[in-house]
């Protein structure tokens, strides 16, 4: 018996045998994405390792996403070099400024494709396991030995089964079930497993609903985080999959160990200053005042939350200052045409082109000292979007209720 990781890394390693949990195996990469934050550094590992040519210039994906567009001199001149080594390398897939940021990207232009091996040059590449992919994030000098050999050593880790049973209520999204899953298992709960999630309430989850889900997988510590394959992921793909794919799934009985969680009760979660695990219903934190409200990152700046929120907000005026940032030029365009930028400017939010934005503490809407944000981002660390503020990690009914009232609030009734 073997699980959706072990199948995959077996795959990509080229092995005669199923790999085993714990086992190390030279796995080939089938996409490897680096964005204009952590290509500067790969590239210098790159040149230091001798290398002088990547290893397929098709496979390489670079975006643009960070600081966009750059807010400095140094920003600027590190983009510039980055923009030169892809037109010296031959890379056909560069994403510059305005496309969205790297994880929306990657997925909306088709490579994070059921059964494949795709690492990224961040954290949050296990968002690609949405997909039925194993999708894992490295570090810089990882990236330049996929750069340069299209390989990586990788230790095949153990799978933790997650079951979400129930049926959500509404206003409450794949953002709280992520964050009772973390509050639950702790910031080092599934350290170095493949989470695999299943069950029916995963099953009605739209493919946006999957990314979140999966994008808050390495905020337990998980190496990947996946969803079966299943008609929702094909139709998805269909017309934009980079090249064919063969998807796999999990043997029956398969994965070390399962937990199982219904959701029918489920409210509105928080995720309060400094950990992502310091979790609480929202009507626990009812009340708390907040100077910004942020909406958008690879965790939800998609379609369908920037319709929740546009929903909440129609018709009315916001009493903190707020901001949002569509995922990716698509995104943005697509909402345009909808009429949501219209009811989200007309409310008094203010809209920013796609990007990270302030997600990392760099680059637009950075909190003051002393601020408080409610962001529906993935961190909340001292620092990380700006020194001495405190952010409040939720979802983009609840950002867009909290934009509302000035203070944190639940949007559910």
């Amino acid at each position: 018996m073997a699980t959706i990781s072990q199948k995959i890394l077996s795959r990509a390693a080229r092995l005669s045998h199923t790999a085993e949990p714990g086992e190390i195996v030279e796995a080939r990469v089938d996409y490897a994405m680096s964005h204009d934050g952590t290509s500067v550094l790969a590239i210098k590992a790159f040149r230091e390792m001798g290398s002088e040519s990547v290893w397929d210039p098709q496979r390489i994906v670079v975006p643009f996403d960070h600081i966009v567009p750059a807010n400095n001199e140094t920003a600027a001149t590190l983009q510039k070099e980055v923009r030169g080594f892809v037109k010296e390398q031959g890379i056909t897939n560069f994403f510059d400024c305005g496309y969205g940021v790297c994880h929306q990207v990657f997925c909306e232009e088709g490579f994070a494709l059921p059964g494949s091996l795709v690492i990224g040059a961040d954290s949050h590449s296990c968002t690609y396991g949405a997909f039925g992919a194993f999708g894992t994030g490295v570090g810089a000098t990882d990236m330049a030995e996929i750069y340069s050999r299209g390989r990586l050593w990788l230790k095949v880790p153990e799978t933790l089964n997650i079951e979400i049973e129930g049926k959500l209520r509404p206003l409450v999204t794949a953002k709280d079930v992520a964050l009772m899953v973390i509050g639950d298992l702790g910031a080092d709960g599934a350290t170095y497993r493949a989470i695999e999630y299943t069950g029916p309430a995963v099953e009605d989850m739209s493919m946006s609903g999957r990314m979140t889900l999966c994008n808050l997988g390495v905020e337990m510590g998980a190496k990947a985080a996946i969803v079966p394959p299943d008609q929702k992921t094909r139709e998805y793909l269909q017309g934009c999959a980079r090249e064919q794919y063969q998807h796999v799934v999990s043997d029956p009985d398969s994965g070390e160990c399962q937990r199982v969680y219904d959701v029918s009760d489920l409210g509105p979660m928080v995720a309060y200053p400094f950990r992502v695990d310091n979790v609480k219903p929202v009507s626990e934190l009812e009340g708390t005042e907040i100077d910004q409200v942020f909406v958008g990152t690879c965790t939800n700046g998609r379609l369908e939350d920037l319709e929740m929120v546009a929903k909440i907000l129609k018709g009315q005026t916001v009493k903190a200052r707020t901001l949002i940032i569509p995922a990716s030029r698509q995104v943005l365009l697509q909402a345009l045409s909808r009429g949501l930028i219209d009811i989200l400017v007309s409310a008094g939010a203010m809209v920013a082109p796609p990007g990270c934005g302030p997600c990392l503490g760099a680059h637009m809407g950075v909190l003051g000292e002393g601020e408080a944000c409610v962001s529906t981002s993935n961190r909340n660390f001292p620092g990380r979007m700006g020194r001495g503020g405190r952010v409040y990690l939720a979802s983009p009914a609840t950002a867009a209720a909290s934009a509302l009232k000035g203070y944190i609030s639940s949007a559910c009734i």
